[in-house]
């Protein structure tokens, strides 16, 4: 009996955020060695299920650079990265294409139907809703079919999200002329929230979010402000690879998003605890 009544105490906390989240859009970034893992990601993908049962819009952007390694090599094709970007040949190109546009994002919209919810690819090889143009590094540098999104069809992904349907999207899209691009997942991710107006962008990491101590999970800060994120850079705290996908949140934030979150999708159901309890697991950033 004392354990159904913590359930339902749980239940009542949750209750709350259930309400205050209802109607509203959650833009998920899922990639990495997450997608690699089936039994994180089908936590990852029940959480979602859940999410849209009770009422959230959520939206799921994603990329997949260890699949596409793979098959890379498997084509006799070494990977080649400038500045955290793949350099993307057309030989490159037709891979992406096939595992990211293709098999993940079939894979991930059968799964979610699988689990007992509803889904729908949006890619190139479907319904395409991501418009770009090519990318150059900031010093001139081609890195081929590389791209970045420039126009997001609202409509398209509002209007399946209003059915009870999860958009699942690849981080790739179209230029004007047909030409298909390769782009980064986290900045496809920050376009469709912004476009969407999101309550919510969350980025699903194989860490737990920022630290005091990188080393160290224990020194999680679990909310920061803008103001307090750019102190930390300044001082040093936040460093290395974790600079740039905080500043993309800063950013993401300049332009109408709610708040970003950074957790960590190897812990079971982090997106409910993150998004439905008080204290959450990951870092919250806000304006």
């Amino acid at each position: 009996m004392q354990e159904a009544i913590e359930k339902a105490d749980t239940l009542l906390e949750a209750m709350g955020w259930i309400r205050r989240f209802r109607g509203k859009t959650t833009v998920i970034k899922l990639g990495g060695s997450l997608l690699e893992d089936p039994d994180a990601r089908r936590h990852i993908l029940l959480d979602v299920i859940f999410m849209e049962t009770v009422g959230m819009r959520p939206v799921i952007v994603h990329g997949g650079g260890k699949a596409i390694n793979e098959a890379v090599r498997a084509a006799g094709i070494e990977p080649h990265f400038i500045r955290g970007r793949r350099v993307t040949d057309p030989a490159t190109l037709e891979i992406v294409r096939k595992v990211l546009a293709g098999d993940l994002n079939r894979q991930l919209t059968q799964e979610i139907e699988h689990l007992g919810g509803r889904a729908i690819n949006l890619s190139p090889d479907t319904t395409n809703v991501l418009f770009g143009e090519k990318w150059l590094t900031e010093d001139g540098v081609d890195l081929g079919a590389v791209g970045h999104v420039t126009r997001v069809d609202r409509d398209v992904i509002e209007g399946l999200s209003y059915t009870d349907q999860v958009p699942v999207i690849p981080s790739m899209c179209v230029g004007d002329d047909g030409q298909l691009y390769n782009v980064n997942a986290d900045t496809a991710a920050m376009a469709v929230a912004q476009a969407l107006g999101a309550e919510k962008l969350v980025f699903l990491s194989d860490v737990n979010g920022v630290r005091r101590d990188k080393d160290d999970p224990s020194t999680i800060i679990h909310s920061l402000n803008a103001a307090e994120a750019r102190q930390l850079i300044a001082e040093g705290v936040i460093d290395s690879g974790m600079i740039p996908k905080v500043e993309a949140c800063l950013q993401t934030l300049d332009r109408g998003v709610g708040k970003v979150h950074i957790i960590d999708g190897r812990l079971r159901h982090s997106l409910l605890l993150e998004i439905y309890t008080t204290s959450g697991v990951g870092t919250e950033i806000r304006k």
